[in-house]
């Protein structure tokens, strides 16, 4: 069966943890997750590179639980000129999440999946992916999405997953069916897009500032985020200063108009193919 190729952020709806997948009910998105992938200060030591107008995020290197090259993957000369070659073409990387054809599969286990189950992150909830970027040879490091993810199907595989967990319809094995993990080791699979331009509306840190310091929406503030609870983080109501410890932060919108329109106009950001476009 074909699977569509044009993304779509359908429906905004609530939903149960299961052994192997959430079970929707119609009606209102409940979660957003920032979720924090790629290259930075301390996996690979260096920001993803923006080329020509694009935001291409570079996985983490590993020695384990892969089969995926950077040469694999289509990525030899950027990480050797963003690495100046201290990362090279055949060294192993963590090829997660992993996107083909308007479909995303990212995993997730330990304590970062553990704090996920505890905000009963599930179908109809969306990831944002956000990395640090900067253009080659510029000063400008930032954070800013690089795409989005509508959880479809959340997989439980286990501490020992085998080949046969690995979804449908990408290039490679996932790296979370490869070896041993916790036994917390999930999947999340969904519809979503990759940004094809650097968008200003996908830019997370305030410019001319620290990448940690964030340009935020009115909303996040009173819906809360999880790991910046601590008031001093908040400078008034549009700037946060972000923790650097945390892979997903994790905020409960419940049915709110604003953030529903917030999402829109990110997602509109990740697909639009003129950086200009006045959303």
């Amino acid at each position: 069966m074909s699977r569509p190729r044009t993304p779509r952020l359908s429906s905004w709806i609530a939903s149960s943890w299961q052994e192997r997948r959430c079970k929707p009910e119609q009606g209102r998105l409940v979660r957003i997750i920032f979720s924090r992938k790629g290259f930075d200060s301390s996996a690979g030591r260096s920001p993803s590179p923006i080329i020509d107008g694009v935001p291409i995020s570079l996985p983490i290197p590993t020695t384990r639980r892969s089969e995926t090259s950077y040469r694999l993957a289509g990525l030899t000369d950027l990480v050797e000129k963003a690495t100046k070659g201290r990362i090279c073409a055949e060294d192993l990387c963590h090829e997660d999440p992993v996107f083909l054809d308007g479909r995303w599969a990212f995993g997730q286990t330990g304590a970062a999946q553990t704090h996920l189950e505890k905000n009963g992150v599930c179908a109809g909830d969306v990831f944002l992916f956000f990395g640090l970027f900067a253009s080659p040879g510029q000063k400008d490091r930032h954070h800013r999405i690089f795409g989005y993810l509508e959880v479809e199907e959340v997989r439980r595989l286990g501490a020992q997953p085998s080949r046969k967990d690995c979804p449908e319809g990408f290039l490679r094995r996932h790296p979370h069916t490869i070896g041993e993990w916790n036994e917390n080791n999930t999947l999340y699979i969904g519809a979503g897009a990759k940004a094809r331009t650097s968008h200003s509306n996908l830019r997370l840190s305030k410019p001319g500032a620290s990448p940690s310091i964030w340009r935020v929406p009115s909303w996040l503030k009173i819906a809360g985020l999880t790991y910046h609870s601590n008031p001093a983080r908040w400078i008034g109501n549009q700037e946060l200063w972000v923790a650097a410890r945390g892979q997903e932060f994790v905020t409960n919108v419940g049915n709110q108009q604003e953030p529903k329109e917030w999402l829109l106009n990110v997602r509109q950001a990740v697909e639009a193919e003129n950086a200009n476009i006045d959303l």
